[in-house]
């Protein structure tokens, strides 16, 4: 009986040893747990978590003081376990999401990067089942094949030349869902504090225009709006309902659950039509700009919801896409040697296809198939300028045939890619991968242009506006200052064109009057074939 009771004593003893070391989570959860009463009914909760309050041991009721620690350590500690497993998860899915990310800087490591940061995506839907409080499993799982199936099916069945509509397509439906996150959040009439309450007014602004606006650029870029809708006083109305939305968050910040529906409806409502009005102005020559900045616009909605819903993967995900989409919009605009507000205001590029009244020296001088052949084969090095034609044309494939066999005869091909040539950052290296080209092939602007001047053969097929030297000379040119490729300073430049029309920026291309350009017209990949067929049969 003497043992029985030490053992029984003991026990309670090393219980109560075990909630005193647990003490400081404890703490932790009565924070979290006042913070969600303060939120919630809007009042300061008023309990303490005292270790002495722990019912004592005595030796009398052994019974009783068996099981009251026991289902204390029941109802504190499994939620604890529950909590740690998920915010664990959470950390894990943030973590596969960076390392994803930096991976896919390289187009060697590309792949991968996708991969794992789709792990991390798994990892984060799977663990939000058990979330605390979860409910209505089947509409969450109606919800995830609605838009999962859909989902694999187009990035199965569509082209590579339609890949950036459907980013564009894609990265709306992120800044959608953040929207959508923040109505269900305003709308359910809850107390949050004023930091909650606005950052989750600005993930709505946010992810509304992101995602309104990636509609009308998912429009240009499948054309189905081949024109841009420019008008008097159109950034003067922008101006005034971009304030107006402003000014209803604000009333949606101070008044919380008590303001009216009619304001919450017109503010989202606003806010659709700003990106809306926002994009349609901007021409095509800016999509690769304005893709990268919806993407940065949906992930700092994503991160702001994520604050709403203290979603520590929403939060950082959000950032890190966020962060890096800022980042690379900056890179493209620099590139268009542009400022983002210029991009974004000025309607460049919207007349794209207009007739330049600019003067231009010297004549078309064509040239056939045979000749341009010959050209390459007895050259030492040949540059291949990829651009959006290469794209329209599907011909990156009969390119890289062609490569192979101007190296067989010794000649050294290189491919030089502008940052904005195509329709979306990396658009010309998503091509020439898809088409089997080896990386180090491929050569971005401040790589190659030093050689040109040793180069014998520039191979121009489908890019315009990149390689237009008009950049460097005429001050008065909308694209003066812009970076180009310095083909013009290869020895002889062959440039595959399907007609006469001018590019994006509806500017004459001085680069086809000058004396060492040739003219080979005609379709993108026709034209690859009959390279490939002549230096074939010539040597």
């Amino acid at each position: 009986m003497s043992t029985t009771k030490e053992q029984l004593e003991g026990a309670v003893v090393n219980t109560e040893h075990s909630l005193l070391q647990t003490q400081q989570d404890l703490k932790v959860l009565k924070d979290l747990t006042g913070q969600y009463i303060q939120e919630t009914t809007g009042t300061a909760p008023n309990f303490q978590i005292n270790a002495a309050e722990i019912p004592k041991v005595t030796t009398e009721n052994t019974q009783s003081t068996q099981t009251v620690p026991t289902h204390a350590l029941n109802q504190w500690i499994a939620p604890m376990w529950q909590n740690l497993i998920i915010e664990t998860s959470y950390f894990i899915a943030a973590v596969l999401f960076i390392i994803g990310l930096k991976r896919m800087s390289s187009p060697v490591t590309a792949r991968v990067g996708i991969v794992w940061a789709g792990i991390g995506m798994v990892v984060a839907t799977l663990v939000t089942f058990g979330y605390p409080g979860m409910s209505n499993y089947q509409l969450i799982l109606i919800a995830i094949l609605v838009g999962a199936v859909p989902a694999f099916w187009f990035a199965k069945k569509v082209p590579v030349v339609a890949m950036p509509q459907m980013i564009a397509l894609y990265n709306g439906m992120g800044g959608g869902a953040a929207a959508a996150i923040a109505a269900v959040e305003l709308a359910r009439g809850v107390t949050h504090s004023t930091t909650v309450q606005t950052l989750a007014v600005l993930g709505a602004i946010i992810g509304s225009i992101s995602f309104s606006g990636s509609l009308i650029a998912f429009a240009k870029l499948q054309e189905l709006m081949k024109k841009s809708l420019i008008f008097k006083n159109q950034q003067l109305i922008n101006l005034i309902v971009l304030v107006t939305i402003l000014l209803l968050g604000l009333v949606i910040i101070i008044q919380g659950p008590q303001v009216m529906p009619t304001v919450m409806i017109l503010f989202f409502v606003l806010a659709l039509a700003f990106g809306i009005m926002m994009t349609l102005p901007i021409g095509g020559a800016d999509m690769p700009v304005v893709i990268s900045l919806y993407n940065a616009l949906t992930g700092l909605a994503v991160g702001f919801e994520g604050f709403v819903l203290h979603n520590n993967a929403m939060i950082i995900a959000g950032t890190v896409v966020g962060a890096s989409g800022t980042l690379l919009t900056q890179l493209m605009a620099k590139a268009m040697n542009r400022s983002i507000g210029n991009v974004l205001f000025s309607g460049f590029g919207a007349t794209a296809g207009e007739v330049s009244t600019e003067e231009v020296k010297g004549s078309l001088k064509p040239i056939d198939a045979q000749d341009a052949a010959v050209m390459m084969m007895y050259a030492k090095q040949v540059v291949i300028i990829p651009g959006y034609g290469m794209a329209v044309a599907q011909a990156q494939h009969k390119i890289w045939e062609l490569t192979k066999a101007l190296k067989e005869r010794d000649v050294v091909v290189k491919f030089a890619i502008h940052p904005v040539a195509g329709r979306m950052p990396g658009h010309m290296n998503v091509l020439l991968a898809e088409a089997g080209v080896p990386y180090d092939l491929i050569f971005d602007l401040d790589e190659i242009n030093a050689e040109f001047e040793q180069t014998d053969v520039a191979l121009v097929i489908g890019a315009n506006d990149v390689v237009n030297p008009i950049a460097r000379s005429d001050p008065n040119s909308p694209i003066y200052g812009m970076p180009i490729l310095n083909a013009d300073k290869a020895k002889n430049v062959i440039v595959i064109k399907r007609g006469r029309g001018t590019g994006f920026a509806g500017i004459e291309n001085h680069l086809f009057y000058m004396d060492n350009t040739r003219m080979l017209y005609g379709d993108g990949q026709k034209m690859g074939a009959e390279l490939l067929q002549n230096v074939k049969s010539l040597s």
